[in-house]
């Protein structure tokens, strides 16, 4: 095993040089604090890194995923799920409350911090008011790998209840492409037939997959407006 300097430790590079000077590997060393016998803590961040393909990987893996990995105890893979629980509700309240989305891209980055990572279809409704602002968004239905089933009266039910004066509807492709299938384009044709008779616009359905998005508003799908107004 390796012996490290301790000027060179993760915490005391962390204290001297501020933690913008680490790496991601140092940072998960950090959290687990020791390695174990013949592997230092940072060898062991680094086969967490490898075993699960980088941080979308742990962010998606369970306790016992984290438990399969020589040196992850109970303790620690409690502790890492936490770190990881903490990191996503950071990402997810970033967005300002109010805040105006003016684009699908937009509200693609909005929805990714809460259901882009999912290993299943999701489905979340962002909801505005009147000026176009965010009020709420809901996650409304947790699917399988393939599909998610869902009512018009569960995609607006929270509008309803919240006085939103429009909503934009998101779900995941835990395939990473977004491109739409023939049930989804029958369920947005649904739900447009339904926003007029609720009184409620339904201003997009966005479909994301890894990195990239498919805006059906944009693609035409829900008429010719292109602008979120």
């Amino acid at each position: 095993m390796i012996n490290i300097p301790v000027s060179e430790l993760p915490r005391e590079r962390l204290l001297r040089d501020g933690i913008e000077a680490l790496s991601i590997q140092e940072l998960l060393a950090i959290l687990l604090g020791t390695g174990t016998r013949g592997k230092n803590v940072l060898i062991l961040a680094q086969e967490l890194l490898l075993h699960f393909g980088g941080m979308k990987g742990l962010l998606e893996s369970s306790v016992d995923d984290l438990m399969q990995i020589n040196g992850i105890g109970h303790a620690k893979a409690i502790l890492l799920k936490a770190a990881f629980g903490l990191a996503l509700r950071c990402t997810k309240e970033s967005f300002e409350p109010f805040q105006k989305i003016k684009k699908a891209e937009e509200a693609f980055r909005l929805a990714k911090s809460f259901i882009g990572h999912f290993k299943q279809e999701a489905l979340l409704v962002i909801l505005r008011d009147v000026k176009g602002r965010v009020i709420r968004q809901e996650l409304i239905g947790m699917g399988t790998l393939s599909e998610v089933l869902v009512h018009p009266r569960e995609v607006f039910n929270p509008a309803v209840r919240h006085r939103a004066n429009s909503l934009i509807l998101v779900h995941n492709h835990p395939s990473g492409d977004p491109t739409p299938s023939t049930a989804d384009l029958q369920l947005t044709k649904h739900l447009l037939y339904s926003s007029k008779i609720m009184g409620i616009f339904f201003d997009d359905h966005l479909i994301i997959g890894e990195n990239r998005y498919t805006s059906l508003r944009e693609s035409g799908f829900l008429g010719n407006q292109i602008s979120y107004g």
